[in-house]
Parts: structure tokens; sequence; C-alpha cells
């Protein structure tokens, strides 16, 4: 794909990743893109420097529009592999650019790249850079999703370089959030957004509250959002806006998914009079078999339910393995405001109902307990006992959900 004009001399010169599936152990079905932008002014600059094994297409982008070695800055919001480890390359050919990154990013990036031989100039919120017509406004944004992040803002154009902040994991040849939805729908670009937050950006969404109200302090007009992963916002800033505010305050609908896993059915056959339960209660339900489904998809549908529930047989006294490593995803996306419950079978001792608990109890989630389990294969006195689970669960879910 070749380099793309945002505004008069504002260019994309990122790249599509088609073929990716696995973003650092998280699906990406939809492949992605490794956005940068060039700004051909009187000295011209580069923001960011996409992965390396795209590198070259990036410097063959950026020959389309000037020679590379006319570069005179190159600003690096990120670090991560994604945004930085292209540089190297790049500062093969402008060995004299002027660098700037925050100073936990120059700390970071030194870990990969011997910064010392380049001109690394550390910027904090409120530092301007005139490169000609235009100025260039920092913003640290730590712990957005790293500690070394920082958004740029280009005043004159009022454009938004947000690194990581509303993007989406989507390969595609369009640019622009009109274009995409013209030729899918705004409801595939929502759905990827919330994927990208809720598998990326979800244990930070305290720290992404303070920063938008941050911003929208400084008074900053914004009418191009450009991220360094997916379709550019041109058209529906606003809705993005809103949905990050939605996603920020833990907001969820008022239906309950049903994640689970089974050895040999018996706690999958929990599932179903459970999920009735919850229906006759008037609570919409989601059944997810967990190994049929991508843990990316998985996270995204828990994120939209205010209640969980999941299911897992024990094996060798603990969770089956693929529970085992939900939960600890989970655990590490630091999930909130959400109802909790656990059921499964097992041969002997039935660890595993506990086991889930006491990873819900760590993450402080509301749990309702007690949960349900099953000596081997599910009698119809124990698939009645599930039913009135399920039921109970519903009513006190509508009760929870309430008070949120």
């Amino acid at each position: 794909m070749k380099s793309e004009e945002l505004k008069s001399g504002i260019y994309w010169v990122g790249a599509i990743d088609w073929a990716i599936r696995d973003f650092h152990g998280y699906e990406t079905p939809r492949g992605t893109t490794y956005n940068n932008y060039l700004i051909d002014d009187k000295e011209p600059t580069l923001l960011d420097a996409v992965h390396h094994d795209f590198v070259h297409i990036s410097i063959d982008n950026i020959s389309r529009i000037i020679s590379p070695e006319k570069i005179k800055h190159i600003i690096i919001n990120h670090i991560e592999n994604d945004h930085a480890s292209g540089v190297e390359k790049i500062l093969e050919i402008v060995p004299d650019a002027n660098i700037y990154i925050t100073e936990r990013g120059k700390k970071g990036l030194n870990r990969f790249i011997d910064l010392s031989k380049y001109k690394v100039n550390i910027v904090k919120s409120g530092d301007k850079l005139k490169i000609g017509q235009r100025t260039l406004l920092f913003i640290e944004t730590p712990m957005m999703h790293w500690p070394d992040s920082m958004f740029t803002y280009i005043q004159e154009e009022n454009v938004l370089i947000s690194q990581d902040a509303f993007g989406q994991h989507i390969a595609s040849i369009e640019r622009f959030d009109d274009e995409f939805v013209k030729n899918n729908s705004m409801e595939d670009l929502e759905d990827a957004v919330i994927d990208y937050y809720a598998n990326i950006l979800m244990p930070y969404g305290s720290v992404i509250k303070g920063k938008v109200e941050e911003i929208k302090k400084l008074g900053l007009k914004i009418n191009m959002i450009a991220p360094d992963h997916g379709v550019i916002w041109r058209s529906h800033i606003d809705k993005v806006l809103n949905l990050y505010s939605s996603m920020v305050d833990a907001k969820a609908q008022l239906s309950n998914v049903i994640v689970y896993d089974t050895m040999w059915h018996s706690t999958e056959q929990m599932v179903f009079p459970i999920a009735k339960g919850l229906e006759d209660e008037g609570v919409p339900v989601k059944i997810i078999k967990l190994r049929s489904t991508p843990k990316n998809v998985v996270i995204k549908e828990i994120w939209k339910a205010r209640g969980v529930i999941i299911g897992s047989p024990t094996l060798n006294n603990g969770l089956f393995p693929s529970v085992a490593e939900l939960l600890t995803y989970l655990k590490g996306l630091r999930l909130k405001n959400r109802l909790f419950g656990a059921f499964g079978s097992y041969g002997w001792s039935g660890e595993a109902v506990k086991e889930m608990y006491d990873v819900a109890k760590a993450m402080k989630l509301e749990t309702f307990e007690p949960g349900i389990k099953v000596l081997y294969k599910p009698s119809e006195e124990d698939l009645a006992k599930c039913y009135e689970f399920g039921k109970a669960f519903g009513k006190a879910l509508k009760e929870y959900h309430a008070k949120i």
C-alpha cells in the first residue's frame, strides 16, 4: 500500500500486515496495520517507526514523498516493537536526525538501541517543537499503555497522533473511518475498537479517563485522530470518544456470558440449564466454548456483559488448562464491576469451582456463591439445580446491575 495524504503535507507512510494472527498472544483475525506519519514541512518530521519487519515498506512510502535523507526529526511516541523497532534502520539513513522521546521512552529504547550515538531530546507534557509552518505539542500519556507513551498534537492542523489509543487491529485498504464504514459497517468498526480496548487497554481505564479529561481541559480542537493501528478517525471522532468514555467507566449491558470448557461433556451439559434459568429470569445470555473461540473474542464478550459465569472440570486437582489460561489473562486485564459465578464437574475432589472463585476474589469482582459442582455426569436432579442456579444468578445480576 502506497503512502496516503491525510491533510496537506501530512502523510500516512505505514504498512499493512495482512497475515498476522497472533499479536503477542492476542489473536488478530483481521490482521493489523503499523501506522506512522510524515510531515513534509521546512524540517521534515517522521512520527513513529513501525515494526522492523515492515520498515522497508515505510521507507519506500517516505521515498514517494521526499528523500528519506531529508528527515530532520523523528518522534517516538511509544517504544513497543510494533511502533519503534524500525527506527534503527531509519537512523542508518539519517543518523543526524533529532529524536524526541519521553524520559522513560529513552531509558526503554536504550535497551534495544545504543542511543549514545544519536541526538536524543527528552520531552514532557507541554513542550513544543516548531518544524516550519507547523508546531508539534507533546502530551505525556504514561500507562496508556506503557510508561513511555505520549501523544503528539499538530496544532495548526488539529491532528492528534495517538499511538495505541483509539486504534484497532484491522488490515484494510481503507485508511479512514468513513471509507471503512462505507465498505464494511460501523458495527464492524465499533467491534474492532471494543476488541482492541478490552484486550489491550482495559487495565488502564482510569488512566485513560484522566488523560482524556486533561486533553479536554487543554481546549485542543481535534478534527483528526491518527492512531498507530487501524483506520484514522476524521468523520466519526465524537463516536469513538463517546465509546471510549463508556468503556473507561466499565459500562456493560444487562446480560450474561457463560464461558466454559469440558473434558467428557459433563461440564458442558450443565451449561444449558444454567442458561435457561438466566433467560427465564429475563437476562440475555451468550454461551462460549473456550477451545472453540479465540481468546480475544472471549474477553470482548466478557467485557460487554455485566455477568460472567465460568465453567471448568477439575483436572489433576485443579482447573482445566484452558480455563486457567483464560483466568490468568483476565486477571491481568483487571476486569471490574462484574458479577461472577462458577460451576463444573469433577471425579474426585472438585477443586476447580473454588479456584475460580479465588481468582475472582483476587480480582475484587462481586461473586455469587456458592457455585455449583457435579460428580461425574449430571443427573436430572443436578440439571434442575443448574437451572435454579442460573435463575438465582439472573435475579442477583439484575439487582447488581441496578446498583452500578
